[in-house]
């Protein structure tokens, strides 16, 4: 998780400082997290990846394929 957030973080062109900023955490929490992710909360990654424009998707993995393999638009 750590480096999806990392390489998020870089897409959405912004700097540990920045993206630190942006979710009311230390530049050192940002680094902490993309070198360890079993320290991040469900509320710094969900704010992360609003902040870098990511999408967080949730299967039902015993869903049929057809299914679990849909985009939203078809829903």
């Amino acid at each position: 998780m750590g480096e999806i957030l990392a390489a998020g973080r870089r897409r959405a062109s912004l700097t540990q400082a920045e993206a630190a900023v942006r979710i009311g955490v230390s530049q050192s929490r940002i680094s902490a997290i993309e070198a360890d992710s079993g320290t991040l909360t469900l509320n710094q990654l969900l704010a992360l990846f609003g902040a870098y424009g990511l999408q967080l998707q949730a299967e039902d993995r015993d869903a049929p394929a057809e299914i679990s393999s849909g985009s939203a638009a078809e829903w």
